[in-house]
């Protein structure tokens, strides 16, 4: 391993990766060293393609076949894009090899899957991590201070989120995440993953005691052997009274917001996921003031902005390329943070609840 960077492969040539392709030259402390595809000439066509608008200084070298970019001796983390359905078998043979393991999610097609990924980077003592971006963000340790300093907030009562996109006619045809040996879990696992993830983290990752899944709508591509959820909605229900609700689409126009409620005030994120383009990330956090005076009813708006100073779109500053830059420190340190693969989990449980639940007519679910 070199002193100053972690080397880095890429398994698989999917579309998400060509962002973070962007992020690993930003983060200064990593180097993308190769990329593999179930060809050489693929691999290859891919790193053209990226090289042409983002160029690495020297460029990635091409692995024909999976296995061999696992074998590779000059990698020292994988970032492993391949569609969950597939992932565990190569997320364990990275492990078995001593690579640090950086996945997609949904990390698992369900929590006993993931279990045996964390269990092998456990035992290879390598670090693992899930692909969530916005968990590296400057914005919420600021958001964090906000919510702990008692009088923005309060106590919270209500967290509620939504994550959409209207898919068009050719993904619902043709995308992988319409395929259910694919990506069983659909908008679930493609986009609901940060909707629960937002909720635990507002929670400092207390789990829910119960939870309840509403299957909305569900499709398959034609080749499909089943259906994929398509529109899910959940509620997860947590000590003292405290409840968290989100929705997840591919039927339903782009939307990334959040809101925390609490006794004192509340906290808006218009673009909880993905900062919308600029140089700074930020959330509104409202206190109105409502007084009855006789027949006069009188609401004023207290709405203040926090923001920090954050690109967006792959900048050096921005949360992927801070993903990538926090995952190079743990590898160059030599030392492994439990918290992320134990996150990581605790995501897919409640997933797994959710799933459950609407499959047997929204019952219950105890966690």
């Amino acid at each position: 391993m070199s002193n100053n960077q972690c080397r880095w492969g890429i398994l698989g040539s999917s579309g998400i990766a060509k962002k973070n392709w962007q992020a690993i030259r930003n983060s200064g402390n990593g180097k993308l060293v190769a990329v593999a595809s179930r060809s050489e000439d693929r691999a290859l066509e891919y790193i053209r393609e990226n090289q042409a608008q983002v160029p690495h200084p020297e460029q990635p070298r091409p692995v024909g076949g999976y296995e061999n970019m696992i074998a590779a001796d000059d990698i020292d983390a994988i970032y492993i894009p391949l569609p969950t359905g597939i992932r565990k078998e190569y997320a364990i043979a990275a492990a078995k090899a001593g690579k640090h393991v950086l996945c997609e999610k949904p990390c698992g097609t369900n929590a006993s899957n993931l279990r045996e990924i964390i269990a092998a980077c456990d035992e290879a003592g390598v670090q693992f991590m899930d692909g969530v971006m916005y968990l590296h963000s400057d914005r919420l340790p600021a958001l964090r201070s906000v919510l702990d300093d008692g009088k923005s907030v309060g106590e919270i009562k209500r967290i509620m989120s939504q994550f959409s996109f209207r898919a068009p006619d050719d993904f619902l045809q043709e995308n992988i995440r319409m395929h259910s040996d694919l990506e069983p879990l659909g908008c679930l696992g493609d986009l609901g993953w940060y909707n629960i993830g937002f909720a635990l983290w507002t929670m400092n990752y207390q789990m829910p005691e119960r939870v309840t899944g509403r299957l909305l709508s569900q499709s398959g591509r034609p080749d499909s052997p089943d259906s994929v959820p398509l529109q899910f909605s959940a509620e997860l229900l947590f000590a003292d009274n405290i409840s968290a609700g989100f929705y997840c689409s591919f039927e339903t126009e782009h939307q990334q917001w959040a809101n925390i409620s609490g006794t004192k005030g509340h906290v808006n994120l218009r673009d909880f996921v993905l900062p919308f383009y600029g140089a700074e990330a930020g959330f509104e956090v409202s206190n109105a003031v409502f007084e009855i005076n006789n027949c006069m009813l009188h609401m004023e708006d207290h709405t203040r902005r926090i923001a920090v100073p954050e690109y967006s779109d792959s900048h050096p500053t921005s949360q992927e390329t801070k993903l990538f830059r926090d995952f190079g420190d743990l590898v160059l340190s030599g030392k492994i943070d439990p918290h992320w693969p134990d996150i990581s989990l605790k995501t897919q449980i409640i997933m797994d609840a959710c799933l459950n639940s609407a499959k047997n007519g929204s019952r219950e679910i105890e966690i």
